[in-house]
């Protein structure tokens, strides 16, 4: 085993000149994956016992190469670890550290191991980790989502297409939407688990390797399923990157499309929803003003997310098979979308704690606009016999005539019904009522009150 007493990096024994401080300054990522230290410690110790296992190291150097590790876990948590630049990145760093505490023995730690194999190893295992975290902030957003739909059952507003008046909905049917989205996000992080779930330590740089080793056993130390097929296509497999950096991006995306909704009506123009103070900001220079700016800043943060998501497909759209340098940014990338997300999830649920919404507002708008129509059509087909275009045509007529006399559908008298549609009895006066509305759209997945319970129910009972 080759010593290294000069504390250099360990491929100094055949690059002879030391790297100009420009390639040093690029070159090295230890500012980055730092983060990965616990998950690579991990990796490194069922490494170590595999080995012993598979008798290629003996029980002194096996336990002595354990006890460097849970000693470097101890110093990076206390803050006592000294990060160097000089040895790249956070395994070198480790390593290195292991030479100081154990001695030479800390040299059988890379035995039948490359770190591609080992870095990506570490990676999968910390996306596994960050996946629970990211899942589990989604289940506080849904848990807040339904909160205040339980609230809102009753709650009447108008439902938007093309942001014009359309058809009157329960405020909670509306929150219930986003509930679905926040639903498929999970399922998404989730099934990016299956990927994740294949174990790349073994493979070592791209070929595999001579010594006998036991890739089951690290697979199950490492919690992962399986190990993986392919030695080539596990060291420059980014896959999992991409799914987990599309599966952040949409999440950012259906916050925020709410985010652009509520901004719009907390506007003075809709005045649909209450923000607390807690979730505003004030002006500079108007004093009346309270300003949706966590709202802006959530719907402002998908940007970052779908930049991630491109920076990474455009790293990886050109490289031949199998490692090379490029691959270096996958972590920064994934770091920030994690971050941002997880970030995005938590002040967002602070602010479904901090919205209510302007009910008397919601139904004045709800009363506005003919919104009852499709109601009137649906009637004449079910009560006229006659086919649902024949009623669009005399509801629009109705709505033509109502316009022209700026009334509302629900100011007509039957009288005035009657000079289109002269078959019309008096009990068509009830599709104008906007409970009776609502409550008609009793299909599954309808805005009626009671459809709207038995899903806050059933979504409850998950939790």
């Amino acid at each position: 085993m080759t010593k290294n007493k000069n504390n250099q990096a360990i491929w100094n024994s055949r690059i002879k000149k030391n790297a100009s401080s420009l390639f040093q300054k690029v070159g090295n990522s230890i500012d980055i994956d730092k983060r990965l230290y616990k998950e690579d410690i991990q990796g490194s110790i069922a490494h170590v016992e595999m080995l012993f296992k598979q008798k290629i190291i003996s029980f002194k150097i096996k336990n002595k190469i354990i006890y460097g590790l849970t000693k470097i876990d101890k110093e990076i948590t206390k803050n006592k670890f000294e990060f160097n630049k000089k040895y790249e990145d956070i395994h070198m760093n480790i390593e290195k550290r292991l030479f100081q505490i154990i001695g030479e023995e800390a040299g059988y730690v890379h035995t039948a191991r490359s770190r591609n194999d080992q870095v990506i190893t570490d990676f999968k295992i910390w996306i596994k980790n960050s996946t629970n975290e990211i899942t589990s902030n989604i289940n506080k957003v849904i848990k807040s989502t339904i909160k205040l739909a339980e609230k809102n059952v009753e709650t009447i507003m108008p439902g938007f297409t093309h942001l014009k008046n359309a058809q009157a909905i329960s405020f909670a049917h509306y929150l219930m939407s986003y509930v679905e989205m926040f639903n498929r996000d999970k399922k998404r992080f989730s099934n990016n688990l299956n990927s994740l779930n294949e174990n790349p330590l073994g493979v070592a740089a791209l070929a595999g390797t001579s010594f006998n080793i036991d890739r089951n056993y690290t697979t199950k130390k490492l919690g992962f399923k399986i190990p993986t097929n392919n030695s080539i296509d596990t060291v420059s497999d980014r896959d999992f990157v991409l799914d987990f950096l599309y599966a952040s991006s949409v999440c950012a995306m259906h916050i925020s499309r709410i985010a652009e909704e509520l901004i719009i009506w907390n506007s003075d123009g809709f005045n649909l929803i209450n923000l607390s103070d807690k979730v505003v900001t004030g002006s500079s220079i108007m004093p009346q003003k309270k300003n949706p700016d966590l709202l802006e800043y959530l719907r402002g943060k998908s940007g970052s997310a779908y930049g991630n998501l491109f920076s990474m497909l455009t790293i990886l759209k050109g490289l031949p098979l199998s490692y090379f340098k490029d691959l270096q940014d996958d972590k920064e990338i994934v770091f920030k979308s994690n971050d941002n997300l997880n970030n995005c999830l938590k002040i967002f649920d602070e602010i479904l704690k901090n919205c209510n919404p302007n009910k008397s507002k919601m139904l004045e708008l709800a009363n506005s606009g003919y919104i009852t129509a499709t109601d009137l059509a649906d009637y004449l087909v079910k009560n006229h016999s006659i086919s649902f275009r024949k009623a669009y045509q005399k509801t629009a007529a109705v709505v033509n005539f109502a316009e022209k006399r700026k009334k509302k559908l629900n100011e007509l008298t039957l009288e005035e019904l009657r000079k289109i549609e002269p078959k019309l009895k008096d009990d068509v006066l009830k599709v104008f009522n906007l409970k009776n509305s609502i409550n008609s759209k009793k299909s599954y997945g309808g805005t009626s009150f009671d459809n709207i319970k038995k899903m806050i129910i059933k979504y409850k009972k998950e939790k």
